[in-house]
């Protein structure tokens, strides 16, 4: 009887180092993402920051992590009434919930990158091989122009086609090395190149300025890197779409616009100052946003690795009406992963 007793004690006392180790753990994560959500409001005040829309992903993660709660949650309730096939059904279908999650937050990711939002590298401001810079093309006898993200001939968007033809055309300066220079095999009928507002002739398979003589190495990289731009369909800015429209960029807490390839605040160009400063100003914003969001992604994961071992135990009887602490533990812990994302996800809805 003695030693019933005993056993019992230990038992409790070590369950509850268990459920304080949880607590403990959940502490040390809260602390985590209170220094990286308050580092971002820090490193946002002085800065360009750019804001953009959340991907449809993201929204869809949230409403299955919101899902998953509820399941586990009911999976605890079948357990504790001795519910044991109503419990493993539950858990299960936590575990394609946490799965799922997992999947839609990658998904989220791929959208990111494809509107041009990546987590380093990348300014704000396209810099390298900025058209007009160095280089302009010239389509049919009239000029490619770009205002911020469009392409224009004309002063009208290009349609398809256009734009089409002229990737084709840019597609020949993708690739360049000291040995050898590009291989051009249209040149001149449709479109020509214009270096520092100077035309272009391709003598020998080689590009000739009547100034400058044959395009330089260094200038061949400039050209290669607006072959880059057109082929993303990358105008002035690396985010894809229209500003003030797809994204927003901010300095100081204040949101600018963009009129002549030019940041103006309030109606009024910025300085030349700060007109470099933006040239250099890396995207910080996405670099953050990645941060955060993958982080919590790596705890969702690990867990997820957590309610497999407890899907293990409910088919092999481990868990029951008597024995179910590990099932609680997993589930106060998932609902606070959960509450964390919602969080995190409110964060960045009214910050970012």
């Amino acid at each position: 009887m003695k030693e019933d007793f005993l056993q019992d004690e230990n038992k409790e006392q070590v369950d509850k180092a268990r459920k304080n180790l949880v607590y403990v753990s959940m502490l040390s994560i809260i602390m985590v993402f209170a220094g990286l959500t308050s580092a971002y409001i820090v490193s946002m005040g002085d800065s360009f920051w750019l804001k953009f829309t959340f991907p449809s992903a993201f929204w869809i993660s949230t409403a299955i992590i919101g899902m998953s709660s509820i399941c586990i949650q009911a999976a605890v309730s079948f357990a504790k009434k001795g519910n044991m096939p109503a419990m493993k059904t539950a858990i299960s279908i936590t575990l394609a919930l946490g799965l799922s999650f997992i999947y839609f937050q990658f998904k989220g990711y791929g959208q990111l990158i494809d509107n041009g939002v990546h987590f380093v590298g990348n300014h704000i401001i396209v810099t390298d091989g900025k058209y007009g810079d160095y280089f302009e093309v010239k389509y049919n006898g009239d000029f490619v122009e770009v205002n911020g993200n469009d392409f224009l001939l004309k002063s009208k968007n290009m349609n398809a086609t256009e734009m089409k033809a002229y990737q084709n055309f840019m597609s020949q300066f993708l690739e360049v090395s000291e040995k050898e220079s590009f291989n051009i095999k249209q040149y001149g009928k449709d479109f020509e190149l214009f270096f520092m507002n100077t035309p272009l002739k391709l003598i020998g398979g080689v590009l000739y300025s009547e100034e400058e003589g044959k395009l330089k190495f260094l200038d061949c990289l400039r050209l290669r890197d607006l072959a880059v731009n057109v082929r993303d369909n990358r105008g002035d800015f690396f985010v894809k779409g229209k500003m003030g429209k797809d994204f927003h960029v901010y300095y100081k807490g204040k949101e600018l616009q963009y009129e002549n390839r030019e940041l103006q605040m309030n109606g009024k160009k910025l300085t030349n100052y700060l007109q470099i400063k933006s040239m250099e100003a890396a995207d910080t914003a996405s670099s953050y946003l990645y941060l955060i969001t993958f982080l919590h992604l790596l705890h969702v994961m690990v867990t997820t690795l957590y309610i497999v071992k407890l899907v293990k135990h409910s088919f092999s009887g481990k868990i029951n009406k008597q024995e179910n602490l590990t099932l609680q533990m997993g589930a106060i812990f998932w609902h606070f992963l959960g509450l964390l994302w919602l969080y995190l996800v409110l964060f960045l809805l009214f910050i970012h």
